[in-house]
């Protein structure tokens, strides 16, 4: 069953003369957690805003449970079922987590109890800690279990991971799939697309406005994939020229090749080492480049 479903989408600037979203439909099955992508500048942003009812659209709807979120009583109800980690929240200066906790509890008529959040967000070791003296994936910690504190059915993460360290980030893909793993709804934005394969069931990426690909990231690869991708160090390739289609990433080349073999063998007669060579499936990286032909920090 749909729980959120976008039809239509637009966000005009007039007087900008911008048109950010430019007629987004999608559906967001309920108990899944659904990924929107897309480069800086594609909507994406745009497009959250009006799926989480922070902004009006120009024209299209946002329907939650097949009801409009945007005027009379299923506009408060929505308020009140949704969740929301932005990318940057203000925590309340000279309050501990717990203080922090307890002051956004009191904003909502129907609260989650207090323990239940330390335990899913793993708060124990730093409850009474002021919040400036929180490390980057502590803070991250905090503003999940505030983003639950309504005990939303809707849970909207906004790139809640970016600046975190490897181990930090790992821990909190945990407690995304414990959050999951309770039937709640997630909408993920990131850039980090090891992220999005591994939380979300579907993904749909944007570019100028406009959904260009959408469906779960295995279907994806395998539908704009049939090829592996081989990787050497670029100081090996740069003698190559035009020889061969390798694509200049930084430290390493690459490029797609639907015959291994042959393309060894061509590497081997050219005299490059292959020591380093990697052979490596696409990866959701490789397809954002493919679709957009941008990188996803652009």
């Amino acid at each position: 069953m749909a729980i959120i479903e976008a039809r239509g989408l637009v966000k005009s600037y007039p007087k900008a003369k911008v048109q950010a979203v430019d007629g987004v439909s999608f559906k967001v099955q309920a108990g899944t957690c659904f990924g929107l992508l897309g480069p800086n500048g594609a909507g994406k942003s745009t497009t959250v805003e009006m799926l989480e009812g922070v902004a009006q659209p120009t024209a299209g709807e946002v329907l939650f449970k097949g009801e409009t979120i945007h005027v009379g009583a299923s506009a408060k109800q929505y308020r009140d079922k949704v969740g929301i980690q932005f990318q940057s929240t203000a925590l309340q200066e000279f309050l501990t987590v717990r203080e922090n906790l307890r002051f956004f509890a009191a904003l909502y008529p129907k609260t989650r109890s207090e323990e239940e959040l330390i335990r899913v967000c793993r708060l124990e070791d730093f409850l009474d800690r002021d919040t400036k003296k929180l490390s980057g994936g502590q803070r991250q910690r905090v503003l999940l279990a505030i983003a639950l504190v309504n005990d939303p059915e809707v849970v909207f993460l906004d790139e809640p991971t970016t600046g975190l360290d490897p181990q930090a980030r790992r821990n909190f893909w945990a407690l995304v799939r414990g959050i999951k793993a309770e039937g709640k709804t997630v909408l993920l934005t990131t850039h980090y697309m090891e992220e999005a394969y591994e939380l979300c069931d579907e993904i749909a990426i944007m570019d100028h406005g406009r959904i260009i690909a959408q469906g779960s990231p295995q279907s994806l690869l395998a539908q704009y994939f049939q090829e592996s991708v081989i990787e050497l160090p670029t100081t090996l390739t740069a003698a190559l020229g035009d020889r061969m289609p390798f694509v200049d990433r930084g430290e390493l080349s690459e490029f797609s090749t639907a015959d291994i073999a042959a393309s060894i063998d061509a590497l081997r007669l050219a005299g490059v080492p292959l020591a380093q060579l990697r052979i490596r499936p696409p990866t959701l990286e490789d397809l954002f480049l493919k679709l957009t032909g941008k990188d996803l920090r652009a």
